[in-house]
């Protein structure tokens, strides 16, 4: 997979990119990933690539011909040149583990990290294909944005990981969160590890995990248990539980 960023900062990337596993991504040629900056297409000496909005207002808006010049040479680099291009703001859908699997199925990726006021709407209307925000709050730019959709993509890439089952159990994978993790010493403080992880019962361990996970959804957040596909049968042993553990 290839991904291209084209950004104002591209000194933000140097840290988060090479550490961990995007790091070790990159190293097996899993992911290439290229970092362009934006003022190598700005306007005039200067490489101006904002100004004014029409009609006043306060702060500046990203002009389009950079943007449109950006992007048309950037996709002139290597294949795919009709790959998605999306604009990191907070007016976009907003990023789940639904969007990166979705994502992680393209060969090629261009992020436009957003500043500013936003973008001149001429490039929503006629350059970007999708617009992507990473939650309800205000980032300085679009930068942490990218960087974030980035490592969500990258995991799921075969081999990123070297298991594909850790991603299959991770959190919002399957539309639940994770089931309580433990590893040694197996008492702590006098706090004991459950007894069914070390029973060796493979498919009791399965079936506590899986209502843990349930429960846990459940009780923290109620928006993606309404939403999890889930038997009638599970509910009503959920519920049950989460009703004996409130008394």
């Amino acid at each position: 997979m290839r991904i291209d960023i084209l950004t104002l900062f591209p000194a933000m990337f140097q840290g988060p990119f090479a550490e961990s596993i995007v790091k070790r991504a990159v190293e097996r040629n899993i992911v290439s990933i290229f970092i362009h900056n934006l003022r190598d297409w700005g306007m005039g000496k200067h490489n101006v690539v904002d100004d004014y909005p029409f009609g006043g207002g306060a702060g500046m808006v990203m002009k389009p011909e950079p943007l449109f010049d950006a992007v048309e040479a950037i996709k002139a680099q290597g294949n795919n040149p009709d790959a998605p291009v999306i604009l990191l703001s907070p007016q976009g859908r907003v990023f789940d583990q639904k969007t990166a699997t979705e994502m992680a199925t393209h060969k090629r990726l261009l992020l436009i990290c957003g500043h500013y006021e936003g973008v001149d709407e001429r490039v929503i209307e006629h350059l970007i294909t999708d617009e992507i925000s990473i939650g309800d709050y205000i980032l300085t730019g679009g930068e942490l944005a990218a960087m974030v959709v980035t490592d969500a993509i990258v995991r799921l890439l075969p081999g990123a990981l070297g298991s594909e089952a850790a991603t299959v159990e991770d959190s919002h994978a399957a539309g639940l969160l994770e089931y309580p993790q433990y590893t040694r010493p197996q008492s702590y403080h006098g706090w004991e590890v459950p007894q069914v992880l070390i029973s060796g019962n493979h498919a009791q361990i399965a079936r506590w995990r899986r209502e843990q996970s349930i429960l846990r959804t459940m009780l923290r957040r109620p928006d993606l248990f309404e939403k999890a596909n889930l038997s009638q049968q599970e509910r009503k042993l959920i519920a049950d539980k989460a009703a004996s553990r409130s008394k």
